[in-house]
């Protein structure tokens, strides 16, 4: 496990994905510290504003880390990647969840509700939260666009 703390957000498009998510990893990762920053229902909200709050969370405390979910990931990648710092990236496989971290470092996993079931995405986080950052040549791209 990379970080102790995981902050997550969802809109309304993602709520009952990010629900499942965040039950999955109490039941799996009891000693992990979860930060829920919305949204707490299905009615509409607008996915920048729930980006904004996992992503200040984030700013604050540099050694957790982020699951975003809207309906298919994209918005809330878009969203978050504006902010300093931030390394968020859309992901629908194993390869790319496990490529997110070792090759870019992606402090926040995106994931659609529309394009991933529950038992998928459990697979994802597991992955993403158990790969290491490779490092090396991986480290001068990343502060490329890290500044």
């Amino acid at each position: 496990m990379l970080s102790k703390h995981i902050i997550l957000g969802a809109d309304h498009g993602g709520f009952l994905l990010k629900t499942h998510i965040a039950h999955w990893l109490a039941a799996q990762y009891p000693t992990l510290t979860l930060t829920d920053a919305g949204t707490d229902s299905t009615d509409r909200v607008d996915y920048p504003t729930i980006a904004a709050a996992v992503c200040t969370h984030l700013q604050a405390m540099p050694d957790a880390m982020g699951i975003l979910v809207c309906g298919s990931g994209i918005g809330m990648s878009m969203a978050a990647n504006r902010y300093t710092h931030i390394r968020a990236a859309v992901v629908t496989d194993a390869l790319s969840a496990q490529l997110s971290r070792a090759h870019n470092n992606a402090n926040v996993l995106c994931l659609g509700e529309r394009l991933t079931t529950p038992l998928v995405a459990e697979s994802l986080v597991t992955n993403w939260l158990s790969t290491p950052f490779d490092g090396e040549r991986h480290h001068t791209r990343i502060q490329l666009f890290s500044t």
